[in-house]
């Protein structure tokens, strides 16, 4: 009997296998996924006009600092491509919101689903987007 430790679920037949990854959502909400370590300038030579935000420091009414091209990203994190026009704008609610499903969708589109991913992005997604709907209720989009 072998024993795999980490954190992702992957499904091989009927073997389930728990493994961890580095995941980053990029503008078209493709989710692209690394299972070693990565710098985050990796990311950004392929996205020259994007910054790379983590989902981790991502606060409603605040600018999303940029991850540092030279920090190594964090395994079982979201990592956000997002294009330079978003540098100086502070998140609203409801970028929040489309964050979190974009996330959810590609995570749940992905063959491999990490537990602690979808846990995070559901959690926000719901919590957030409860709050937004219940904020604009009655405002025009």
């Amino acid at each position: 009997m072998g024993a795999c430790a980490s954190t992702q679920l992957t499904s091989k037949g009927a073997k389930l296998c728990w493994q961890s990854n580095v995941n980053i959502i990029h503008l078209d909400g493709k989710l692209e996924q690394f299972n070693e370590p990565i710098k985050a300038e990796h990311a950004l030579f392929q996205n020259p006009n994007c910054f790379l935000c983590s989902s981790e420091s991502m606060y409603v009414g605040s600018l999303l600092p940029h991850v540092d091209p030279n920090e190594e990203l964090q395994f079982d994190h979201i990592y956000f491509l997002m294009p330079l026009s978003k540098s100086h704008v502070p998140l609203s609610l409801h970028d929040l919101c489309a964050l979190a499903i974009k996330a959810n969708a590609a995570l749940v589109r992905s063959e491999l689903i990490t537990t602690n991913s979808i846990m995070k992005s559901s959690s926000v997604a719901n919590a957030n987007c409860v709050a937004y709907q219940s904020l604009s209720k009655g405002y025009p989009h």
